[in-house]
């Protein structure tokens, strides 16, 4: 039977490293660091990720404030407002909180950002400083993850890893990460025109799956003791449940729990993992210039 990774143990550590930094950082006569949410829309489920991200800033003593705009806001003026968001020396960092109404632009909120702000890792200039081995700020979840590892006393070098997705949040940065020479692992990428992914999965000493698709990843695809990373958040109907459904990861845990050495659970794994990240970028915004 796999062990438990517990993300939400660790990252409360990480929080607590954050928390205790920001002291120290606030004690040298320094204004607490300040995190910027723009939230655009009334989709539920982004308003809450939202609410618990600024929850998180201030247990940490992080200042943070959310900047809530209509859906129906032109993308002109969602950029002028990010612009003047860049132009505000106490602003550290800021977060445009995904997905955006259909008539605007991601990539071009994205680029309007100020790299040294940009405390989501997703400009093209942090990107690129990702992939050159370069200082600069790390999507949340991909450094969550190699967080995840590195406390659980995994080794990763020269091990195989996995990864099932190559979004530029997730699949793509997570590659650059674990090729780093601290980290050493071989990598393979993996998307939905790979040919005998089975078989691939299957030489993986660490797999991550990040598809999107409930229980995606299942048991005759796993090597006998392999740590297994899930990062899908999927919601799947259940009537036995007040909502209405449940959330479940990309991994049929129950059987692969029987073949893996390590495991992931939904909800309780990845996910307290990239708000702990972000409150370290932001505290990173705060302290140092790239």
């Amino acid at each position: 039977m796999a062990i438990v990774i517990d993300g939400k143990a660790i990252a409360s550590e990480v929080r607590n490293e954050v928390r205790i930094n920001v002291e120290k950082w606030t004690s040298l006569g320094h204004p607490p660091p300040f995190l910027a949410v723009v939230l655009v829309g009334d989709n539920p489920a982004s308003a809450s990720y939202v609410r618990g991200k600024i929850k998180a800033s201030h247990d940490a003593g992080i200042d943070g404030e959310t900047y809530s705009f209509d859906a129906t806001i032109s993308e002109k003026d969602l950029l002028d407002f990010i612009r003047k968001l860049n132009d505000r020396p106490n602003v550290n960092g800021i977060l445009v909180q995904l997905p955006l109404p259909d008539h605007i632009d991601a990539s071009n909120v994205i680029a309007t950002l100020d790299p040294n702000k940009d405390v989501d890792g997703l400009h093209t200039v942090n990107a690129g400083r990702l992939a050159t081995d370069l200082p600069g700020f790390v999507p949340c979840t991909p450094a969550g993850i190699v967080e995840l590892l590195s406390r659980s006393n995994i080794p990763t070098q020269g091990k195989h890893a996995v990864i099932i997705g190559r979004s530029n949040l997730v699949g793509r940065p997570l590659g650059s990460l674990l090729l780093r020479k601290d980290v050493n692992a071989t990598v393979t990428i993996c998307h939905s025109r790979t040919q005998n992914l089975p078989d691939i999965c299957q030489q993986a000493d660490i797999l991550i799956a990040a598809i999107g698709r409930a229980h995606f990843v299942t048991a005759d695809m796993i090597k006998p003791g392999a740590t297994v990373i899930d990062v899908g958040i999927n919601r799947v109907n259940d009537p036995s449940k007040k909502r209405g459904y449940r959330l479940t990861g990309d991994v049929d845990y129950e059987a692969v729990s029987d073949i893996a050495g390590y495991i992931t659970p939904v909800p309780g794994g990845v996910g307290p993992m990239t708000i702990a990240l972000l409150l370290n970028n932001t505290l990173i915004a705060a302290t140092r210039n790239f």
